[in-house]
């Protein structure tokens, strides 16, 4: 199955991505895809206070979808794709200290998709935030490198 086929078994429309109007979501130098930031959207609140370490990390994989889509966007499909990087933000209680876990549900989506042995195998940054944009639980962005294009 390719990458574009496991997105849609996972129910995940790649088409369906509404950008900001103020920002680019996600640009493209050379062969590497720079996706912005994305956020969780109704997942508010702090892990550890206020959230679960699994309601972060169905946040983060909302961020994953996102993320996708937006490269999508570029690229017009998953299938020459290879996640290089995530960048995952956590708005957290100060003594919370499992970011890395939240920011699995990102990972573990993109490993779907891409394949956890090949490309989607990538590096990775969790941190804990005191506050993040809007109050949302989770920021996640990344970046991809278009490999075999024609």
């Amino acid at each position: 199955m390719t990458p574009d086929e496991k997105a849609q078994s996972l129910g995940i429309d790649l088409s369906a991505y509404t950008p900001s109007p103020t920002l680019a979501p996600a640009t493209r130098v050379g062969s590497t895809i720079y996706v912005s930031g994305h956020v969780s959207g109704g997942y508010k609140g702090k892990l550890g206070q206020d959230l679960t370490v699994e309601q972060g990390q169905a946040a983060a994989r909302v961020c994953a979808v996102q993320l996708l889509q937006a490269a999508y966007t570029l690229s017009g499909t998953l299938n020459n794709l290879r996640c290089v990087k995530l960048l995952g933000a956590v708005n957290c209680a100060p003594d919370f200290t499992e970011p890395h876990l939240v920011i699995n549900g990102a990972s573990e989506l993109i490993w779907d998709v891409l394949g956890k042995e090949s490309r989607g195998f990538h590096a990775r940054s969790a941190l804990g935030f005191a506050s993040l944009p809007l109050g949302v639980a989770v920021e996640v962005e990344a970046i991809f490198e278009v490999v075999g294009e024609g």
